[in-house]
Protein backbone atom coordinates (compact mmCIF):
# COMPACT_ATOMS: atom_id res chain seq x y z
CA UNK A 1 0.00 0.00 0.00
CA UNK A 2 2.60 2.86 0.90
CA UNK A 3 4.31 1.59 -2.42
CA UNK A 4 1.45 2.96 -4.67
CA UNK A 5 1.12 5.88 -2.15
CA UNK A 6 4.57 6.64 -2.93
CA UNK A 7 3.88 6.05 -7.21
CA UNK A 8 0.83 8.26 -6.83
CA UNK A 9 3.23 11.30 -5.54
CA UNK A 10 5.75 10.64 -7.65
CA UNK A 11 3.27 10.93 -10.62
CA UNK A 12 1.45 14.23 -8.67
CA UNK A 13 4.77 16.23 -8.51
CA UNK A 14 5.53 14.90 -12.68
CA UNK A 15 1.91 16.49 -13.20
CA UNK A 16 2.51 19.90 -11.26
CA UNK A 17 5.99 20.56 -13.23
CA UNK A 18 4.59 19.82 -16.44
CA UNK A 19 1.37 21.97 -15.44
CA UNK A 20 3.98 25.00 -14.34
CA UNK A 21 5.94 24.43 -17.13
CA UNK A 22 2.73 24.40 -19.19
CA UNK A 23 1.91 27.47 -18.21
CA UNK A 24 5.55 29.25 -19.04
CA UNK A 25 5.78 27.38 -22.72
CA UNK A 26 2.38 28.56 -23.54
CA UNK A 27 3.17 32.29 -22.03
CA UNK A 28 6.29 32.32 -24.09
CA UNK A 29 4.62 31.16 -27.52
CA UNK A 30 2.00 34.18 -26.58
CA UNK A 31 4.83 36.39 -26.09
CA UNK A 32 7.07 35.41 -29.25
CA UNK A 33 4.57 34.72 -31.97
CA UNK A 34 1.63 37.86 -30.88
CA UNK A 35 3.82 40.12 -29.17
CA UNK A 36 7.19 40.14 -31.12
CA UNK A 37 6.73 38.05 -34.41
CA UNK A 38 3.02 39.09 -35.63
CA UNK A 39 3.38 41.99 -33.58
CA UNK A 40 -0.71 41.85 -33.09
CA UNK A 41 -0.59 43.46 -29.87
CA UNK A 42 1.05 44.49 -26.34
CA UNK A 43 0.24 42.88 -22.87
CA UNK A 44 -1.42 46.27 -22.68
CA UNK A 45 -2.52 48.38 -25.73
CA UNK A 46 -1.55 51.70 -25.28
CA UNK A 47 -0.53 55.11 -27.10
CA UNK A 48 2.85 54.75 -24.93
CA UNK A 49 4.80 52.63 -27.01
CA UNK A 50 7.46 52.60 -23.83
CA UNK A 51 5.08 51.30 -21.38
CA UNK A 52 4.03 48.70 -23.57
CA UNK A 53 7.29 47.45 -24.50
CA UNK A 54 7.76 47.33 -20.19
CA UNK A 55 4.14 45.49 -19.73
CA UNK A 56 5.41 42.76 -22.49
CA UNK A 57 8.91 42.68 -20.78
CA UNK A 58 6.88 42.35 -16.89
CA UNK A 59 4.90 39.70 -19.13
CA UNK A 60 8.29 38.09 -20.42
CA UNK A 61 9.69 37.80 -17.07
CA UNK A 62 6.40 36.10 -15.38
CA UNK A 63 6.69 32.96 -17.79
CA UNK A 64 10.33 32.96 -17.46
CA UNK A 65 10.20 32.49 -13.68
CA UNK A 66 7.37 29.83 -14.77
CA UNK A 67 9.95 27.93 -16.82
CA UNK A 68 12.94 28.55 -14.03
CA UNK A 69 10.05 27.45 -11.87
CA UNK A 70 9.21 24.27 -13.31
CA UNK A 71 12.52 23.13 -14.16
CA UNK A 72 13.62 23.39 -10.22
CA UNK A 73 10.61 21.58 -9.36
CA UNK A 74 11.59 18.83 -11.81
CA UNK A 75 15.66 19.29 -10.91
CA UNK A 76 14.79 19.16 -6.67
CA UNK A 77 11.89 15.84 -7.04
CA UNK A 78 14.31 13.88 -9.25
CA UNK A 79 16.87 14.32 -6.06
CA UNK A 80 14.49 13.31 -3.83
CA UNK A 81 13.68 10.30 -5.63
CA UNK A 82 10.06 11.91 -5.93
CA UNK A 83 9.29 12.45 -9.72
CA UNK A 84 7.11 9.92 -11.32
CA UNK A 85 8.57 8.51 -14.95
CA UNK A 86 5.03 8.69 -16.78
CA UNK A 87 5.44 10.50 -20.08
CA UNK A 88 1.64 10.58 -20.56
CA UNK A 89 1.62 12.03 -16.89
CA UNK A 90 3.92 14.66 -17.63
CA UNK A 91 2.43 15.87 -21.11
CA UNK A 92 -0.72 16.04 -19.50
CA UNK A 93 0.07 18.22 -17.31
CA UNK A 94 2.31 20.85 -20.12
CA UNK A 95 -1.22 20.04 -22.49
CA UNK A 96 -3.31 21.23 -19.58
CA UNK A 97 -0.92 23.84 -17.95
CA UNK A 98 -1.02 25.54 -21.55
CA UNK A 99 -5.00 25.52 -21.81
CA UNK A 100 -5.08 27.00 -17.86
CA UNK A 101 -2.96 29.73 -19.49
CA UNK A 102 -5.05 30.36 -22.88
CA UNK A 103 -8.30 30.35 -20.56
CA UNK A 104 -7.28 32.57 -17.88
CA UNK A 105 -5.11 35.12 -20.23
CA UNK A 106 -7.75 34.81 -22.35
CA UNK A 107 -10.86 35.32 -20.06
CA UNK A 108 -9.15 37.61 -17.35
CA UNK A 109 -7.09 40.37 -20.11
CA UNK A 110 -8.95 39.79 -23.71
CA UNK A 111 -12.66 40.08 -21.75
CA UNK A 112 -12.70 40.84 -18.38
CA UNK A 113 -10.03 43.39 -18.01
CA UNK A 114 -9.97 43.96 -21.98
CA UNK A 115 -6.30 45.06 -21.55
CA UNK A 116 -6.05 43.82 -25.02
CA UNK A 117 -7.69 41.91 -27.75
CA UNK A 118 -5.49 38.75 -30.00
CA UNK A 119 -5.89 40.99 -33.09
CA UNK A 120 -7.20 44.43 -32.11
CA UNK A 121 -6.64 45.32 -35.99
CA UNK A 122 -8.71 42.33 -37.57
CA UNK A 123 -11.75 42.81 -39.14
CA UNK A 124 -13.73 40.89 -36.48
CA UNK A 125 -11.30 40.89 -33.37
CA UNK A 126 -13.82 38.83 -31.43
CA UNK A 127 -13.06 35.80 -33.24
CA UNK A 128 -9.46 36.11 -32.68
CA UNK A 129 -10.26 36.14 -28.88
CA UNK A 130 -12.82 33.08 -29.56
CA UNK A 131 -9.79 31.10 -31.34
CA UNK A 132 -7.64 31.81 -28.92
CA UNK A 133 -10.08 30.48 -26.03
CA UNK A 134 -11.27 27.52 -28.23
CA UNK A 135 -7.48 26.58 -28.48
CA UNK A 136 -6.80 26.44 -24.43
CA UNK A 137 -10.30 24.10 -24.60
CA UNK A 138 -8.87 21.82 -26.83
CA UNK A 139 -5.14 21.85 -24.84
CA UNK A 140 -6.66 20.95 -21.74
CA UNK A 141 -9.19 18.29 -23.21
CA UNK A 142 -5.96 16.66 -24.64
CA UNK A 143 -3.87 16.92 -21.69
CA UNK A 144 -6.92 15.43 -19.53
CA UNK A 145 -7.13 12.57 -22.14
CA UNK A 146 -3.10 12.04 -21.89
CA UNK A 147 -3.51 11.63 -17.96
CA UNK A 148 -6.43 10.04 -17.79
CA UNK A 149 -4.49 7.26 -20.20
CA UNK A 150 -2.03 6.30 -17.48
CA UNK A 151 -3.17 3.96 -15.10
CA UNK A 152 -1.32 5.40 -12.05
CA UNK A 153 -1.94 8.83 -12.42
Amino acid sequence: MKRMSNLTVKNKNLFISGFILGLGILGAVDGIVFHQLLQWHHMVLSPNIQFEIITDGIFTAAFSALLIWGGMKIFRDARRNELGDKWRIFLGGIFMGGGTFNLVEGIVNHHILQVHRVRPLAENPLLYDLAFLAIGLLLLFIGYMMKRQEKTA
